[in-house]
C-alpha cells in the first residue's frame, strides 16, 4: 500500500513537471544509473585484477629466491645460514615484500624480516602443501599481520630442500584498489557532468523544436487540427519531401475514392494517388500555384498548392481543393443574385423617375396630362410584361429579361424581344441557374457592346425546339477582335477594366455544364451568340 502511494506521489511530481525538466530528469536518471552498474562491475572487476597482478609479482618473487643457489645450497648446509638471511632480506629490500622467509622441510625459519624469529617455526597454517611440493598463492596472517602470500618449493639435485614464502601486506592491496575506485569515481562524476550538461542542451533543443508547446499543448493542438481538418468541406492533401501522402481529410478522401483511387492513401506517393498532380512539381520549385482547374478522373476541381517551408527550407507540400462544378453553382447563384438586384436597382430608379414626373405635374394641377401619362406608362408596363409572360412561362427567365429591358432604358438602349421567342416551361434548378447565368452575362455584355455605337440595339431570341433550348443574342456594336475571340472564355481576361473577365468565364462553365455548345459569329455591324442547351426529360420541372 505504503509503495503504491509513493508510486501515485512521483507520477503526480512528475506531471506538473515541464517537458524539459522531465527530460532532464530522465536522462539523468539513465546516465546515474549506467555510470553506478558500470562503477559496481568494473570495480570488481579491477580489484580482482590487482589481486591477481600482486600475487603474480610475488609468486614470480618466490620464484626466483627458490632458483637461487644461496637459498639451496645454505638449505643443504653448504653455505651458512646467515647468507640466506643477507640474501632474503637484499631481495624483500629491492621488491618491497613484506616479508621474504626461507624455511626448510620441518617448517623452521631460516630466513626472516626480525632476526629474532629465526630457527622458529613459520605460522598461518598455510605452509603444508608447499612442503609438499606445490606453488600456490593465499592469504593468512603471520607476523606481519594480514599479508597475501606465494609459496614455491626449492629443490637441489631434485631433492626438495625446503620452500620460500614472499608475502605482502593486504592493505596494500586494498589501497591499490582503492586507488583505482578512485578514479573510476573521478571518471564517473565526469560522465554525470557530461550526461547532465547534454540533458540541458538536449532538453532545450527538444523545447525549441516543439516552439516552446508542453504535452498537452501539443495534444490539444492536434486535436483542433483534427476536428478542422475534416470539418472543412475542402479537400486537404499533405506530402512530404518524398511525396508521400501524410495527410488527407475525410473530404480529400472521398474525392480520391470517387476518382478512383483505393485502399488507404496515407503513406503512398501521390503520383499513385492523384493523376497529373501538381504537388511534386511544387516540391521542386517551391513555387505556389493557385486556382488551377485539374482532372481527377472525371471529377473537375479547383486546388490550390503551395509548398511548406521550415527555416526557409522545402519539407513538403499541402493542395487544398474542392469540386468545381460546387464552386461554378455558387458563382452562378451569386450571378443570379447580382442580376436580381441590378434589376431591382433599375426598376427603382426608373419608377422614380416616373414619381418626380407624376409629381410635378400634380403641383402644375396639369390632371390631363397626368391622366394620359399614367394611362401611358400603365399601358406599356401591362404591354411590356403581358409579351414577356406570354411568351417566356418560365418566371425565372422572364423576370430576368423584365429586369433587363428596364436597365437598358436606363442605359439609354433598346433589347428587342423577337416575335418568334417562346419558352413553354420551367425547368430544374439546374437549368434555370444555368439559364440565368448565360442569359443574364450575355445580355449585358450585349448593352455594354452598344454603348459606343449610334445604334444602341439588341434583339434577343429565346425558343425550344426538338427539346433543345436556343438562345441567340445579337448587338449592333463594334464586334470582337480576332485576339479577343481566342482568350475571352479565360478567367479574369476582359479588355474593359481590371477585375473583370468573369461574364463569359461564367457563361462558358455553365454551357460546358450543360452539355451545350456556344457559337460566336460576326456580323456586318456588331456580333451575334448563339447558344444550344439540350433538355432531359429529368431536367423538365414536374
Amino acid at each position: 500500500m505504503h509503495r503504491e502511494l509513493a508510486v501515485e506521489g512521483v507520477i503526480r511530481i512528475l506531471d506538473k513537471l515541464s517537458l524539459q525538466g522531465k527530460i532532464i530528469i530522465l536522462v539523468c536518471s539513465v546516465v546515474l544509473l549506467a555510470l553506478a552498474a558500470t562503477n559496481w562491475l568494473i570495480s570488481e572487476r579491477v580489484a580482482e585484477d590487482i589481486t591477481q597482478q600482486m600475487g603474480r609479482s610475488v609468486l614470480y618473487v618466490a620464484r626466483t629466491v627458490a632458483q637461487s643457489t644461496v637459498v639451496a645450497e645454505g638449505l643443504v648446509g653448504i653455505r651458512g645460514q646467515q647468507e640466506i638471511q643477507e640474501y632474503a632480506n637484499s631481495i624483500r629490500r629491492l621488491t618491497e615484500a613484506a616479508i621474504v622467509v626461507v624455511f626448510d622441510m620441518d617448517g623452521i625459519r631460516k630466513s626472516h624480516p626480525d632476526e629474532s624469529k629465526l630457527g622458529q617455526h613459520v605460522i598461518g597454517g598455510d605452509e603444508l602443501r608447499s612442503l609438499n611440493g606445490q606453488e600456490y598463492l593465499s592469504f593468512a596472517t603471520g607476523t606481519v599481520g594480514p599479508s597475501l602470500r606465494a609459496f614455491t618449493p626449492v629443490y637441489y639435485n631434485g631433492n626438495q630442500v625446503g620452500a620460500v614464502v614472499v608475502g605482502i601486506h593486504v592493505g596494500d592491496i586494498e589501497q591499490a584498489v582503492a586507488a583505482n575506485r578512485n578514479r573510476i569515481f573521478i571518471a564517473m562524476l565526469l560522465g554525470m557532468t557530461i550526461g547532465t550538461v547534454g540533458a540541458i542542451l538536449l532538453a532545450r533543443s527538444v523545447k525549441k523544436t516543439l516552439f516552446g508547446l508542453e504535452p498537452a499543448g501539443i495534444a490539444k493542438l492536434l486535436e483542433e487540427r483534427n476536428a478542422m481538418l475534416h470539418s472543412v468541406k475542402e479537400g486537404v492533401l499533405a506530402v512530404d519531401l518524398a511525396g508521400r501522402i501524410t495527410l488527407a481529410n475525410e473530404t480529400a478522401a472521398r474525392m480520391l475514392l470517387a476518382g478512383g483511387s483505393t485502399g488507404d492513401s496515407i503513406g503512398r506517393y501521390v503520383d499513385d494517388c492523384v493523376p497529373n498532380t501538381g504537388l511534386t512539381r511544387v516540391l521542386k520549385t517551391g513555387l505556389p500555384e493557385l486556382d488551377q482547374e485539374q482532372d481527377l478522373n472525371g471529377i473537375h476541381i479547383i486546388t490550390n498548392r503551395v509548398p511548406i517551408l521550415v527555416d526557409g527550407t522545402i519539407v513538403g507540400a499541402i493542395a487544398t481543393f474542392r469540386d468545381k462544378t460546387e464552386i461554378s453553382q455558387l458563382a452562378e447563384e451569386l450571378t443570379g443574385i447580382r442580376s436580381y438586384v441590378e434589376a431591382l436597382r433599375s426598376q427603382a430608379h426608373e419608377f422614380m423617375n416616373k414619381l418626380h414626373v407624376i409629381l410635378g405635374l400634380v403641383r402644375l394641377e396639369s390632371y390631363d396630362q397626368l391622366t394620359d401619362y399614367i394611362k401611358r406608362i400603365a399601358g406599356e408596363q401591362e404591354a411590356e410584361a403581358g409579351f414577356i409572360g406570354k411568351r417566356i412561362k418560365n418566371p425565372v427567365i422572364a423576370g430576368l429579361v423584365l429586369s433587363k429591358l428596364s436597365k437598358s432604358r436606363e442605359m439609354g438602349a433598346c433589347i428587342i424581344v423577337e416575335q418568334d421567342t417562346l419558352v413553354p416551361s420551367d425547368y430544374s434548378s439546374a437549368i434555370n441557374h444555368g439559364l440565368v447565368t448565360i442569359l443574364g452575362n450575355l445580355l449585358d455584355n450585349a448593352l455594354e457592346a452598344v454603348q459606343s455605337s449610334t445604334e444602341k440595339t439588341v434583339s434577343l431570341l429565346v425558343r425550344v425546339v426538338d427539346g433543345k433550348i436556343g438562345i441567340r443574342v445579337r448587338d449592333s456594336g463594334f464586334g470582337l477582335a480576332t485576339e479577343i475571340k481566342k482568350n475571352m472564355f479565360q478567367k479574369g481576361f476582359s479588355t474593359k477594366a481590371p477585375n473583370r473577365g468573369l461574364g463569359l468565364y461564367l457563361v462558358n462553365n455553365s454551357v460546358q455544364r450543360l452539355q451545350g455548345s456556344i457559337v460566336f459569329k460576326a456580323l456586318p455591324q456588331g456580333t451575334e451568340v448563339s447558344v444550344v442547351i439540350p433538355v432531359r426529360e429529368e431536367d423538365k420541372s414536374l
